[in-house]
């Protein structure tokens, strides 16, 4: 694809970056036809290829309107179209650089920026920790759209000491200790069996996802620099990796040396980082898995999107899980988006909520007694719309 950046951007880093990913656009739409948008609306600037002419222009000075910042929005991120792609383009990478160039030409209405900055400081702040809790004492008489949108709390159980020379680190995450506080004591608990142990460093909560998510791309690198300055004297001492429960926050951390990229301070300590992040899957597949019982049950797992597309990992959960004795039921279209996408189903619920009846009628066709996860956004959103326990596939080896 030919380029005529606008002076505004030309030579500028992420002008440069944004210009090499255009030029490995060939015009195909192989990308359109695994878009879970396009499919949905059938409009050619709902998918990709649509989106990268919106983005081209906005960048060679073509003011973009309201309509350009709309399509944006309604992109998931999923990365699909990376994996479909024969040519290579860093779609996921460009809509971060279009969409803040959108957004400083494009006036967002007042309730969206109104919306927008409130979901932001609500979900991370305790504020959300004290209105879940408050919405659980109240769940048996709230309506039925809303009690199933509020995930019932399972005991986290005991968190074993810090005993091994093996040590990793991993973030708690914003609202995963809220709404599924077992996922990170199982994860614990199933590292221990590993001879594994985590270091807690409470200074890191957020991986910046929200903030990137929500167009707050500063406020992002800001959280960034802090997570990496508290995690780098652990890593100095010797921390061997940086596991991710969410698959969102891993492929948000393994991007921080891209974000970070043309940063002197920090450059070299973010691509350290992204080096030693890995998703919780990752670590395991590399373990002994013997001292885990084999087991029986019917899973229908869902890769997220950030695991199978953004992160590359197609197949690693499944493989421990088959290795392990359980029962993978077929799921069709398991490429595909459920809809959560971060924030995504509180800002688009309409689109997010077609998505969400696809993915689940998929999941529950091969009668599976449970279906398990790897992200706690997807997990939190098929529980909203599913008969069936969704849960993070962590506490399924957590049984074993």
């Amino acid at each position: 694809m030919q380029t005529q950046l606008a002076d505004f951007i030309r030579n500028t880093p992420a002008g440069e970056e944004a210009e090499q990913i255009l030029r490995a656009c060939v015009h195909c739409g192989f990308c359109n036809a695994t878009c879970p948008t396009y499919q949905l609306l059938g409009n050619e600037l709902d998918g990709p290829r649509g989106r990268i002419y919106l983005m081209k222009q906005a960048l060679e000075g073509t003011t973009p309107t309201a309509r350009t910042l709309s399509h944006l929005d309604r992109c998931l991120t999923c990365r699909n179209c990376e994996t479909t792609c024969p040519s290579g383009v860093r779609y996921g990478r460009l809509v971060d650089i279009g969409r803040e160039v959108v957004e400083q030409q494009v006036k967002r209405g007042f309730s969206d920026r109104l919306k927008r900055g409130l979901l932001r400081r609500f979900l991370l702040s305790p504020a959300f920790d004290a209105s879940l809790a408050l919405g659980r004492a109240f769940r048996p008489v709230l309506p039925s759209r809303w009690r199933r949108s509020i995930p019932q709390r399972r005991a986290a159980g005991v968190r074993p000491p810090v005993r091994h020379t093996y040590r990793v680190l991993m973030p708690e995450g914003c609202v995963q200790p809220g709404l599924s506080p077992e996922i990170n004591a199982a994860t614990a608990r199933v590292l221990d069996r590993l001879g594994i142990s985590i270091i807690d460093v409470p200074a890191v909560r957020c991986c910046g996802a929200i903030e990137q998510h929500l167009s707050a791309h500063d406020a992002a690198l800001e959280r960034v620099k802090a997570n990496i300055d508290a995690w780098w004297p652990h890593i100095e001492a010797g921390a061997r990796a940086v596991v991710m429960t969410a698959s969102g926050c891993g492929a948000m951390v393994k991007d921080y040396g891209v974000l970070l990229a043309h940063d002197p301070a920090y450059a070299e300590k973010a691509r350290q980082v992204s080096a030693l992040a890995v998703d919780i899957s990752e670590l395991i597949a590399a373990q002994d898995l013997s001292v885990f019982r084999p087991t029986k049950k019917r899973v229908a797992f869902h890769p997220p999107c950030t695991l199978q597309h953004g992160q590359k990992l197609p197949g690693v959960v499944e493989n421990i899980l088959t290795q392990l004795g359980f029962e993978l039921t077929p799921v069709a279209d398991k490429h595909l988006c459920c809809g959560s996408a971060g924030t995504y189903s509180l800002l688009q619920p309409e689109l997010a909520g077609q998505l969400k009846a696809n993915k689940l009628k998929n999941l529950v066709a091969g009668e599976p007694e449970v279906i398990a996860t790897a992200n706690i956004g997807c997990q939190t959103h098929l529980a909203s719309g599913s008969d069936l326990p969704v849960r993070h596939w962590i506490c399924l080896l957590d049984e074993a």
